[in-house]
C-alpha cells in the first residue's frame, strides 16, 4: 500500500511561479547558478544554491550555507513571494518537452515506506552528499526540491487526473528558458483527493527515478526530528517529504553516454581485436544505436555499431544484462582498464540530452580517445532492478525533463 498525503504547500504567487522556478541543485553549478540569478531577488536558486549570495571561497558545506538557505527561503515567505495553502491538497504538474508530456502528481509520501521498501530505490547514494541534503533540510526545516518519483500505470489514476485537467484551467502555465513547458493545477475538490489518496491505496510500489540523495536524506531528517521530539507521533508533517508522482508509461529515459580519456595502450587495431572477442562489428556507421545491446563507438572520426554477442553476459539477471553493465563489464573495465566508474578518472558521462555530437567534440578535439553512446534504460528494467532489490550501475538513467525547484515547498512542521 502506497501513502499519499495531501499537504500544504508553499508555492510562488501564481504571477510570479516562471520567476521563482529554478533549476535543482545537482544540475548546475555554482558558477552557472551566479550567473543565472543575479540581481534576480525571485529565483530560488537563491536557496538551493545559496553559496551564491556570499564570497566565493566560502566551502559549499560550511554552515553560512546552511544559514543562508534559510535566511533565503523565510525572507521569501515574509515578502509574499512565496505563500503556504491554507488547506492540505494535492497538485498536478505537468511538464512538456518537444512532443513528450508527462502528468505528475505532487503530494507528500512516507519517509517510512522508503526505509521499509515500499519506496524502491536503484542507486547507491553517497555519505558527503546525503550529509548535505540532510543538513539543508534540517537547517530549513522544509524539503525545498521534490522527489522524482513513480509508479505502474493505475487506469482509474489515470483517468481522474486527465478529466481534472481537461476541464479545469491550471494556476501556472509558463515555458522555462530551456524550453520546457510547467504546467500546474491545485486540486481543490475534497472529493477528488480523496478518491485518488484511495486509488494510490492499491499501488504496491513507488519506485525513484531521481532524487536519491534527497529521499535518503528526507528520511534522515524524519529519523533525527523524532529523535529529539518528546510529544512525537505518525501523522507529524516532517514524517512525510515532499514528491511527484508519474505513472511509469509516461516518462522519457534518455541515453547516458561514455567518453573516455584513455586507450590503455592499446593501438586502434589491438582495441578492435579485443573487443571483437565479446562484440560484433555490425555493417552500421551510425551514432545512436538501433535497439537494446547495441553500442554506438566514435573514435578516429568515424561511428562504429557493435553489437554484444549472446552467451557474453547473463540475459537473465536484472543487472548484468543492462546494457550500461555489459558494456563495463566486457569493454571498459576488462579491455580499458575503466576500474569503479564512480572514482576512476579516466572516464566521464554525457547525458544524451546534449546530443551525440558532444562526443563527437569530445574526440574531434582529443579531450577524449573514444567515446561510447548507448541505448536508453527501459523503465521496467528500472523496476525489475529495484524488485531485486539490487542497484544498477552508477549514471545508468537521465530522466528529462528535470523537475523545476521553488514551485513546490513542503515545510515539516515541529
Amino acid at each position: 500500500m502506497v501513502v499519499v498525503r495531501p499537504f500544504k504547500a508553499v508555492r510562488p504567487k501564481d504571477e510570479l511561479a516562471q520567476k521563482v522556478a529554478s533549476f535543482p541543485y545537482d544540475v548546475i553549478n555554482s558558477k552557472e547558478a551566479r550567473n543565472l540569478a543575479k540581481n534576480d531577488e525571485y529565483s530560488f536558486l537563491h536557496v538551493v544554491k545559496p553559496e551564491i549570495d556570499l564570497d566565493e571561497n566560502v566551502n559549499l558545506y560550511d554552515e553560512s550555507v546552511y544559514q543562508k538557505a534559510k535566511e533565503n527561503l523565510y525572507s521569501m515567505i515574509a515578502k509574499n513571494i512565496l505563500v503556504q495553502d491554507e488547506e492540505p491538497m494535492l497538485y498536478i504538474y505537468k511538464q512538456k518537452m518537444g512532443d513528450h508530456e508527462q502528468y505528475g502528481l505532487v503530494s507528500t509520501v512516507s519517509a517510512d515506506e522508503y526505509n521499509n521498501n515500499i519506496i524502491k530505490k536503484h542507486e547507491f547514494t553517497r555519505k558527503d552528499k546525503e550529509d548535505d541534503r540532510t543538513k539543508h533540510v534540517l537547517t530549513l526545516n522544509a524539503n525545498t526540491g521534490p522527489v522524482f518519483l513513480t509508479y505502474r500505470d493505475n487506469e482509474n489514476i489515470n483517468k481522474i487526473i486527465e478529466s481534472f485537467v481537461k476541464n479545469n484551467t491550471p494556476n501556472v502555465d509558463f515555458v522555462s528558458e530551456d524550453g520546457i513547458g510547467h504546467t500546474i493545477w491545485v486540486i481543490n475538490n475534497k472529493n477528488i483527493t480523496s478518491e485518488l489518496v484511495e486509488l494510490f491505496k492499491s499501488i504496491d510500489y513507488l519506485y525513484v527515478a531521481d532524487g536519491h540523495h534527497r529521499s535518503a536524506s528526507a528520511a534522515r531528517a524524519k529519523a533525527e526530528k523524532m529523535k529529539n521530539d518528546p510529544n512525537y507521533n505518525e501523522e507529524k508533517d516532517y514524517n512525510f517529504f515532499l514528491a511527484v508522482l508519474f505513472p511509469a508509461t509516461q516518462l522519457m529515459i534518455m541515453d547516458y553516454n561514455r567518453a573516455l580519456f584513455t586507450m590503455n595502450g592499446l593501438t586502434k587495431e589491438e582495441l578492435f581485436s579485443k573487443i571483437e572477442e565479446n562484440f560484433t562489428f555490425l555493417n552500421e556507421n551510425t551514432a545512436k544505436p538501433s535497439s537494446s545491446k547495441r553500442f554506438g563507438m566514435y573514435i578516429d572520426g568515424k561511428w562504429y555499431q557493435i553489437e554484444a554477442k549472446e552467451g557474453s553476459y547473463p540475459a537473465d539477471d536484472p543487472v548484468k544484462s543492462l546494457d550500461v553493465a555489459i558494456l563495463q563489464d566486457n569493454l571498459l573495465a576488462p579491455i580499458l582498464g575503466i576500474g569503479d566508474p564512480r572514482v576512476d578518472k579516466k572516464i566521464d558521462f554525457v547525458g544524451g540530452i546534449r546530443g551525440t555530437e558532444e562526443l563527437e567534440k569530445r574526440v574531434d578535439s582529443k579531450e577524449c580517445t573514444l567515446a561510447f553512446c548507448l541505448y536508453p534504460t527501459d523503465i521496467n528494467q528500472l523496476m525489475s532492478v529495484a524488485d531485486a532489490d539490487k542497484v544498477m550501475p552508477p549514471k545508468s538513467t537521465w530522466f528529462e525533463p528535470k523537475l523545476r525547484s521553488g514551485l513546490f515547498v513542503n515545510l515539516l512542521g515541529e
